[in-house]
């Protein structure tokens, strides 16, 4: 039995209790990495880190891990930031400033600054071991590092009780992924104790799941790590000078051999089954995972009072309809429509509308995610498409009807769907000379 299992003795305080769990998640700091760029959503990320990119009509991708933290409770959390983070940290400050520092909750911007190198951060590990003074500083028990831009509700509770049970070193969260999906993320091979026996990062031919040749076993980048044992592992790491300071491609192999590493299967926790978990890391699947939203009974719940995703909350006046003449009907159909949206004499059909967009008259928007603050002028077609943040289209524009024309002037992803930005139409919202 070690140190941690000591301190919370399974025998008497089980993992399923309550009181066991909301110990360890009170002993426990989180740490969001939320500085990359997102490269693979093109010019969707040109201004803003992809944990910062809209989601789901009114949320950030930033706003699912944080949420996770709230209800797992986990109060206190430090998110990494780096690249091009600027609407990120105001999204923070302004929907995330609701903890009392009095009672030790938080959520801290941790941007990087060189606290300890000269350099920026280098890699996600190099990222928190240029934090380890500030980790120190709050003295947890354990460290929670999540990615921050993926889709998903997960108790962390759960996850950190087994970490203890397990007498683990570190534990990973993984996903079953089809295999061929599986070659843009960590794979991981387990013994049958769920022991982590071998870890690939992004490998060319993954190893399957046992028993199931058309499935790999992915890690989710959430991690649990005994405190003092994630010291050690940075401090070395920060040595090597042939390392990529990553804990995908350097820190998780180098201890599976000698350490404790388990592995975390994310389930259903009412099912059992295939837990919901989405990385919108392109522009297909960050199309495809809003569009899923408008669907009768979609996977991702929002409408979930047990497991609410918060965020900064604008005060908007109700999305409004207006014209009901023939040829002039603003309405929405199989849809999602946000606060400030006006409909006036156009049709929205299988779209997802974030807050204050403007559809005029006769316009039409079919299987379309549009993003804040767009105006889709009078006559305007827009199909398949994702519309970025203050975009004017202009009057009588098509956009998704002819793939030629549209690879002229925009981006156009490998399924077909069409990328707006405010730049590929001639505006220039952010100004640089």
């Amino acid at each position: 039995m070690n140190d941690h299992q000591r301190a919370f003795d399974p025998i008497r305080e089980t993992p399923e209790n309550p009181r066991f769990v909301s110990r360890l998640t009170k002993e426990t700091l989180a740490l969001i990495l939320a500085g990359g760029r997102g490269s693979r959503l093109g010019r969707l990320t040109l201004w803003r880190a992809k944990p910062a990119t809209p989601f789901g009509g009114k949320f950030r991708i930033i706003d699912f891990p944080l949420s996770n933290c709230m209800n797992s409770g986990i109060r206190r959390v430090g998110v990494l930031t780096q690249y091009k983070a600027h609407s990120l940290i105001r999204h923070v400050q302004k929907g995330w400033n609701f903890l009392r520092g009095e009672f030790n909750e938080f959520v801290e911007l941790l941007p990087a600054q060189q606290r300890i190198t000269t350099s920026w951060y280098q890699g996600t590990a190099d990222a928190v071991y240029q934090n380890l003074d500030i980790i120190r500083g709050h003295n947890p028990e354990f460290v929670l590092i999540l990615a921050g831009d993926h889709i998903y509700k997960m108790d962390y509770g759960a996850m950190i009780a087994r970490h203890v049970e397990s007498g683990a070193d570190m534990t990973v969260a993984c996903i079953e992924v089809p295999r061929e999906t599986a070659k843009a993320y960590g794979v991981m091979t387990t013994d049958e104790a769920g022991r982590v026996v071998r870890f690939t990062e992004k490998p060319e031919d993954p190893d399957p799941v046992p028993g199931r040749e058309d499935v790999a076993l992915a890690s989710m980048g959430v991690y649990v790590f005994n405190t003092q044992f994630l010291y050690e592992q940075l401090i070395r790491d920060a040595d090597d000078t042939y390392s990529a300071h990553d804990f995908g491609k350097d820190i998780i192999p180098q201890v599976i051999e000698t350490r404790q590493v388990m592995a975390y299967p994310f389930r259903d926790p009412e099912t059992g089954g295939q837990a919901y978990w989405r990385d919108v890391g392109t522009i297909d699947a960050f199309w495809s995972a809003n569009l899923e939203l408008i669907g009768v009974t979609p996977e991702l719940n929002l409408y979930d009072q047990d497991w609410p995703i918060w965020t900064y909350q604008e005060q908007l006046p109700p999305a409004k309809f207006i014209f009901d003449d023939e040829d002039r009907r603003g309405m929405a159909v199989d849809s999602m429509v946000s606060g400030g949206c006006i409909i006036s004499g156009g049709v929205v059909r299988h779209s997802l509308l974030f807050s204050n967009v403007y559809v005029h008259a006769r316009a039409y928007v079919k299987d379309s995610v549009i993003l804040p603050d767009v105006e889709v002028g009078a006559g305007a077609v827009v199909k398949r498409a994702v519309v970025d943040r203050g975009c004017r289209i202009p009057e009588g524009m098509v956009i998704g009807e002819v793939p030629e024309a549209d690879a002229e002037r925009f981006d156009v992803s490998p399924g077909g769907v069409v990328l707006v930005t405010p730049e590929m139409l001639g505006m220039e919202l952010h100004h640089v000379r």
